[in-house]
């Protein structure tokens, strides 16, 4: 039997709040928002029918609306699952942003197996990097992630890994072996309730310590227990993360917040969580500014 749910069945994500409250600290010049998406129209760009979500149309205006209400200047696109290995509409939106003058960069979704010409065509748009979903086993084989860093690594790209490092085998040793830089998704994207001891987060954050992994401290709301912001379980973590190594630690909005059960966050009540997990502000201008330009290239 098939594994792809029938149309109908396939739950509807709730929009994002199209009304983004400005932050209550003032952002740096040159603020990056390392991790969002863009979604939509389905007529023009077809959702993949082996998905778990559908997405409201969320375009890459509303994307820039958010950044101007938030102070941000800087952003990096992530290829999100419903899309597979089409990453048109990324392509396209990188390509209007720069027709607007604006500095933005892409993180594709790939095959294993990718050919050289379709690697070439994503740098071309924008792309300095892959995201690999390994949150759910059965899925891509270590094999070819470690085939496919070593492409990369010629490029001079990263990969990005959505995980729960919790529930990952070696992680240390596996991230420590590949060529290219790492970047993990979402704090870990680890239940808080597990605790700061757990084994998986301690080795992530001798990863960091190393300078062996980038870390995005987004998305607090899929890893807590509380259903609205401030989400007072998640500062441990992130706390621990910046003092484990501020130098490489980034900051993503996860707009539009795609598939996730809880009440929808307003945007600059997520921005404000970093001004307490990161009261200092030069730690703050490390994570949103001299950060992402080290990694992206800006």
């Amino acid at each position: 039997m098939s594994d792809i749910l029938p149309e109908r069945d396939i739950p509807v994500c709730d929009a994002a709040d199209p009304f983004p409250q400005a932050p209550a600290f003032r952002l740096p010049a040159g603020a990056c928002d390392t991790h969002a998406h863009v979604f939509g129209p389905a007529c023009r760009y077809p959702y993949t029918p082996n998905r778990t979500y559908t997405p409201p149309d969320a375009p890459v205006g509303a994307y820039l609306h958010l950044h101007r209400q938030l102070g941000i200047e800087r952003g990096v696109l992530v290829q999100p699952s419903i899309y597979g290995t089409d990453n048109q509409l990324q392509l396209d939106a990188l390509a209007h942003l720069r027709s607007l003058g604006k500095d933005y960069r892409g993180v594709a979704v790939v095959a294993a197996d990718v050919c050289e010409a379709e690697l070439d065509r994503l740098q071309e748009g924008g792309h300095c990097g892959v995201r690999m979903n390994l949150l759910f086993k059965g899925g891509i084989e270590w094999r070819d992630v470690q085939a496919l860093a070593k492409r990369l690594a010629q490029r001079s790209w990263h990969l990005q890994f959505l995980i729960d490092v919790s529930d990952f085998d070696d992680l240390e040793s596996r991230i420590r072996a590949l060529p290219v830089p790492v970047v993990i998704d979402h704090m870990g994207h680890m239940a808080c309730d597990k605790g700061l001891g757990q084994p998986g987060f301690q080795a992530l954050l001798n990863l960091l310590r190393d300078d062996q992994a980038w870390v995005k401290l987004s998305a607090a709301y899929r890893i807590t227990a509380e259903q609205e912001p401030p989400y007072t379980d998640v500062v441990p973590f992130a706390r621990a993360l910046l003092k484990a190594n501020p130098g490489r630690c980034l900051w993503g909005s996860d707009w539009p917040h795609p598939h996730f059960s809880r009440p929808m966050p307003n945007d600059g009540d997520l921005l404000n969580l970093l001004a307490d997990w990161a009261p200092d502000e030069v730690v703050r201008q490390r994570i949103l500014v001299d950060n992402p330009a080290r990694l992206y290239g800006f």
